[in-house]
């Protein structure tokens, strides 16, 4: 499998590309990532250095890949946080292009926006944009609950109205939802869900909550469900593989009380996942 993967870069630590490459190599993936900044960390530590990458210098990196004649190989275009307008008429071009190229890939979008905790983080245009024009042209998209509600002018948080919000934004082009935080008030304490559906159903995994903010993290599960998904074709093992990857990445990294993700060390869990946690269907 290939993912041409369009996400952010940054030297220290793991967000976009910095996060969701190794562990897709981890699990035989070959990834093509591209860059949409170089920083050198993340923004959430309130200073960085370092280039945004213009709109067209990312195309020019796109369009020497389409040279090599790889396009037709590539299973999957995978994007996450747009740091500007720009980047997503690039995205977009990209996902046709490859589309022409082989009709069997897919497209599939993490539509950063932002939490229930801290609203939204990105310039005001985005989330429209996102919703107006990424994600009806994507196939499978990995929002949190908070992202689900702006995609659909809903307010999910009961599971019978987060079900209810994924078929309003699968109607809109998006066949596979994978909601990685459902948050709802009926749940037992100390957990968090994430749900996932396509056209075969719908599955919710639970697992504890680890009170912690792990950047870089929903990076690491947009790739992992992606790949597995594309792989197996199978909603319910993705979503097993995943959660159990993800719980093992953010238990390690809580109990080594770092900031940054300890995506190295964790790399057992991305290649053989205990499995410890069993999806059921709602759905």
């Amino acid at each position: 499998m290939k993912i041409l993967s369009i996400q952010s870069a940054v030297a220290f630590g793991h967000v976009g590309n910095s996060a969701a490459v190794f562990p897709l190599q981890r699990i035989g993936v070959e990834v093509l990532p591209v860059y949409t900044v170089n920083f050198s960390n993340h923004t959430g530590y309130g200073a960085w250095r370092g280039p945004m990458i213009s709109p067209d210098d990312v195309r020019e990196v796109l369009l020497g890949i389409e040279d090599r004649g790889v396009l037709p190989q590539i299973d999957v275009i995978l994007s996450g946080y747009q740091g500007g307008e720009g980047i997503a008429d690039v995205i977009l071009e990209t996902v046709q292009r490859v589309k022409a190229a082989n009709p069997a890939a897919v497209y599939s979008c993490d539509p950063v926006m932002g939490n229930a905790k801290s609203g939204c983080f990105v310039a005001p245009a985005i989330p429209v944009l996102l919703r107006d024009r990424v994600v009806p042209a994507a196939d499978i998209i990995t929002p949190n609950q908070f992202e689900l509600g702006f995609l659909t002018g809903t307010e999910p948080d009961t599971l019978e109205s987060t079900l209810a919000s994924v078929e309003l934004v699968r109607a809109t082009g998006p066949r596979t939802v994978l909601v990685t935080s459902v948050e709802r008030p009926d749940r037992e304490d100390g957990t968090i869900e994430m749900l996932a559906v396509d056209d075969s159903g719908a599955w919710l995994v639970q697992t504890p909550y680890i009170p912690m903010k792990a950047n870089g993290s929903g990076d690491v599960t947009a790739a992992l469900f992606t790949a597995h998904y594309r792989r197996t074709g199978d909603l319910a093992e993705a979503l097993a593989r995943t959660t159990s990857s993800v719980f093992e990445l953010l238990t390690r990294t809580h109990e080594s009380g770092e900031r940054e993700l300890q995506l190295v060390e964790s790399q057992d869990a991305y290649a053989d996942p205990p499995m410890q946690f069993k999806p059921r269907r709602v759905a």
